[in-house]
């Protein structure tokens, strides 16, 4: 266990710190997917499928509008790093790879775009998978220039556009956080803050209150790994997690 500070709310590590582009204290993990067992689901974008939201040709390809406020549902799921080619097309880097449900941003067809205060809505003509990044057509965006202009603005997609899950054992790490966990005795245990991936399953990071030898109030902090030996249940209708974890581990 470690601890965070109360009043700055930043990690004494590098647990959890802001991918570039992104606003710290954002959640960034949004179209992350993971099994309770650890296992990678099986989606697998990398193979450079295109998603395409003009295919027939007859929706307008509209243009990219200032709006006063997102979606309520909206997810940040990666920014956009670089234009892309000279015809307007931008490069995103998703904050879920490929294979653990980056494939939300392909599905997308409306994307949300955010820097400072500036709001605006586009819509999402095509996309494809290049490398470690998305590629992406947005309607009204057709030179380079105006494609360089929207770098640095974070991405944003309904979670209602999110892909459907194969099955009830998979979960999108955004709606994982705020459930409280407790364990089998029924033991608080704190609430979940956020997801971590080290590669080789997903860790949940737990955040309780808590005093520090001196009497001061502090954020603990659990992490717990995200497998079916430790993570029993997942009740996101009562918002609740039960893991096979000791509340002194």
């Amino acid at each position: 266990m470690s601890t965070r500070d109360s009043e700055s709310g930043r990690a004494a590590g590098s647990i959890g710190q802001p991918k570039p582009g992104q606003d710290e204290g954002s959640a960034t993990f949004g179209a992350f997917v993971r099994k309770p067992g650890g296992r990678r689901v099986a989606t697998d974008v990398s193979s450079g499928k295109v998603s395409s939201s003009n295919a027939s040709g007859t929706q307008p390809d509209g243009a990219i509008e200032p709006v006063e406020a997102l979606p309520e549902d909206a997810v940040e799921v990666g920014f956009i790093a670089d234009a892309y080619g000279l015809k307007g097309w931008v490069k995103v880097v998703p904050h879920a790879s490929g294979k653990q449900g980056g494939d939300a941003l392909l599905s997308a067809k409306r994307w949300w775009l955010v820097k400072g205060r500036e709001r605006k809505s586009a819509r999402c003509m095509q996309s494809k998978v290049h490398a470690d990044t998305i590629v992406a057509r947005l309607g009204g965006c057709d030179d380079r220039d105006l494609a360089m202009s929207l770098k640095g603005h974070t991405v944003h997609i309904a979670r209602s556009d999110f892909p459907k899950l194969a099955s009830e054992d998979e979960f999108y790490w955004v709606d994982l956080l705020g459930l409280d966990v407790e364990n089998e005795a029924g033991v608080a245990l704190g609430r979940v803050a956020d997801l971590i991936d080290n590669g080789a399953h997903s860790i949940l990071r737990i955040e309780y209150p808590d005093t520090s030898k001196d009497g001061a109030p502090v954020t603990g902090e659990r992490l717990i790994p995200f497998v079916g030996v430790y993570v029993k249940t997942v009740d996101r209708a009562a918002k609740r997690i039960v893991v096979d974890w000791d509340a002194d581990y």
